[in-house]
């Protein structure tokens, strides 16, 4: 299976690069089904780390609702939203991100790191193995045919390289290659 992550902001690009391949947007902005990847989309049900009996409609919002702030704790409010917009919290609003609380009555501040292996990754893969494995299926098929180019507005593919932000197509072609970065994943 060939895989390949791209910009999506370089589309213009991708045929050059990549002649014949199939192009998929996996973004926010992609075209049903294939925007049901993004972290933003509301699949709900989505079991909150460290938060026993919460769920979260979205992967970003547990992401944003778990951070912490200079002037502001966790926002459970995040965890609720289904539009796909208004969900990010900021530096520029907010002040310094402190860190992750490991759940909604945490005690503890996550690191960024341990915030990406023991949040966002096993969160991200329980809607890749409970809501995706049709389309799952889908890009296996299409990448045993030929290369398939997969658009991301990140492409930074390694969760240990905290320079850049994480490109969740990037953890999709680790699923599909079967390279999925170690670290906790929820079986619930």
């Amino acid at each position: 299976m060939s895989f390949h992550l791209y910009n999506r902001h370089a589309l213009a690009h991708v045929g050059k690069r990549f002649p014949g391949a199939t192009v998929l947007d996996l973004t926010s902005r992609g075209p049903d089904p294939w925007v049901k990847f993004s972290p933003f989309y509301p699949h709900g049900g989505i079991p909150v780390p460290f938060t026993p009996g919460r769920a979260a409609a979205s992967v970003e919002g547990v992401w944003q609702a778990l951070k912490v702030f200079a002037t502001q704790d966790v926002d459970p409010s995040k965890l609720d939203i289904t539009t796909m917009k208004g969900i990010k919290r900021t530096v520029q609003r907010l002040g310094t991100c402190l860190g992750h609380r490991d759940g909604l009555a945490g005690t503890r501040l996550l690191s960024y790191a341990e915030a990406r292996r023991q949040i966002y990754l096993p969160t991200y893969r329980w809607v890749l193995a409970h809501h995706l494995g049709p389309q799952l299926l889908e890009l296996q098929r299409l990448g045993a045919a030929g290369p398939v180019v997969l658009l991301d507005y990140e492409t930074n593919p390694d969760p240990d390289d905290l320079s850049r932000p994480l490109s969740h197509v990037g953890l999709v072609i680790h699923l599909l290659q079967g390279t999925w970065p170690e670290g906790p994943v929820s079986s619930d």
